[in-house]
């Protein structure tokens, strides 16, 4: 072998080399803080909470969000037991799915009584915010029955406030029919205030109601503290096109996003856990 060619084998190994060290000692991309809304997975909470809260931890999920508050529990748990197992799996219990009917003037107290138990008992667990996901038909049939709610989650929103807890409402898509001249969810935006109550926007139920993402954070921006990120089945196995809406969270306010799944194209653990693997590999997701 000349010397010459032993020369270049030589640089060539040792740039091989020093270019696989710059490649290893490159950190890896930290995890998109993505939390899942446990509904998804809501028949497994009911036999195995504590399994299942460890598989959504394992796979990667920083935080979660309950659907399963009652007589001052978490899926039965008590509120600093169900805090616990939750930071256990290293996971945050950021925000939880509850709420009341809209009450009347006989029921207001008692009503109001039961926001003061079920917010001490989401403080005690250490939870951000709670979202109630739902009105009575009230809400849907009369601009003043709307009112009302209005000026019921407006109270609420107040109540949480006080204890350091941030309310919210969240859409399906019955909330963007119109209504005497008025879109349901323009109003509620309208007639709701923004020191007391935010808005945890449904990506999929918002277009299933024929509306655009997009335009409402344009409209009212800042008011949508919380995404669903949610697709037909699993995120991402279409049909809904994520990028246009993320390009847009800053304007939106969107603080965190939240995946929910409620149709399956696998099991609910196997689905979460593709729904979590495609957000985390997609660009426009910061």
């Amino acid at each position: 072998m000349s010397l010459n060619l032993k020369k270049s084998l030589t640089i060539v190994a040792l740039a091989v080399f020093v270019a696989s060290e710059i490649v290893s000692c490159t950190p890896p991309k930290p995890a998109k803080v993505v939390g899942l809304q446990l509904w998804s997975v809501k028949d497994d909470m009911k036999t195995d909470a504590k399994g299942t809260i460890e598989k959504v931890g394992a796979m990667g999920y920083q935080f979660i969000e309950a659907a399963g508050y009652g007589d001052g529990k978490f899926y039965g748990i008590e509120p600093a037991e169900f805090k616990a197992l939750t930071e256990a799996n290293k996971l945050t219990f950021l925000a939880s799915h509850t709420g009341q009917g809209l009450p009347d003037s006989v029921k207001w107290a008692e009503t109001m009584a039961w926001w003061d138990t079920c917010i001490a008992a989401h403080k005690a667990a250490g939870v951000s915010y709670i979202v109630q996901p739902w009105m009575g038909e009230e809400g849907y049939t009369s601009l003043a029955g709307l009112k009302q709610y209005c000026d019921y989650f407006n109270a609420v929103g107040e109540k949480c406030n006080a204890a350091g807890i941030r309310f919210g409402y969240h859409n399906h898509s019955e909330e963007f029919k119109d209504l005497e001249g008025e879109t349901i969810y323009d109003f509620m935006l309208k007639n709701t205030d923004p020191a007391k109550v935010m808005f945890e926007m449904d990506l999929y139920w918002i277009t299933e109601g024929g509306k655009n993402p997009v335009d409402y954070f344009n409209a009212y921006p800042g008011r949508f503290e919380l995404w669903h990120v949610k697709d037909k089945a699993e995120v991402g196995a279409g049909p809904m096109d994520f990028k246009p809406i993320f390009e847009n969270a800053e304007k939106s306010g969107m603080k965190k996003i939240i995946v929910e799944v409620e149709e399956y194209n696998f099991t609910p653990i196997e689905s979460v856990q593709k729904s979590l693997e495609f957000l985390q590999n997609a660009e426009y997701v910061k």
